[in-house]
């Protein structure tokens, strides 16, 4: 992993404001109002925090119609907590800088997936949680629909028209969008009624 990768998030966790933001959003997920309340801050500083969150990649954001909702990226806080301590633990065995760009540890390679997947969202999602656009290589197409079905619940009975709503929140070429669902097994249709399959279905 990037060294200055590993600084980027220890410094957005360097804040008691944002260490209290997690904790809550490990609850589940909140709007800005709902958190500026619940830490007595005005919004625009819930706002300064979550751009810094963001960057760090441990929070991400859904769009629900008008109002904007802030998850905690668990899978991301993991990783990265971890890679400091692969860090060290391999400083003990190797002195060699290089160990702090290159390594072939599986842990390390999971660790790094999670970091190019960050950077793929910033770079196709908007702050704002819309698709800029349906990303050409498959590659990053599959990591931005993995990003939206996130945020479909499991076990869920879905009407195409609610799928349709869903998928407009991101990108207005809903049935595009909705047959790749289909396609790379995020999601099984039956009788017009859509549910999302289990994860380890997903194409890869």
């Amino acid at each position: 992993m990037q060294l200055d990768q590993l600084v980027t998030f220890y410094k957005a966790l360097g804040d008691p404001t944002r260490v209290r933001i997690l904790a809550i959003l490990a609850n589940g997920p909140l709007h800005g109002q709902a958190l500026a309340g619940k830490l007595g801050v005005t919004p625009p500083t819930i706002t300064h925090h979550m751009a810094k969150l963001r960057e760090a990649g441990v929070v991400y954001e859904r769009r629900d119609k008008n109002t904007i909702y802030f998850y905690l990226h668990e899978a991301n806080m993991k990783g990265q907590s971890g890679a400091i301590l692969h860090v060290l633990e391999k400083a003990k065995e190797n002195a060699d800088d290089d160990l702090l760009v290159d390594s072939t540890d599986v842990e390390e390679k999971k660790t790094q997936m999670a970091l190019e997947k960050m950077q793929v969202i910033r770079s196709f999602i908007t702050p704002e949680g819309k698709l800029k656009q349906i990303p050409a290589q498959r590659k990053k197409k599959l990591i931005v629909f993995e990003h939206m079905v996130r945020g479909l619940e499991k076990g869920r009975k879905y009407a195409e028209k609610e799928i349709n709503e869903y998928i407009r929140q991101f990108h207005d070429d809903y049935a595009t969008i909705r047959r790749e669902f289909i396609m790379n097994h995020y999601m099984y249709r039956e009788n017009g009624i859509y549910e999302l399959n289990p994860e380890n279905m997903w194409a890869k």
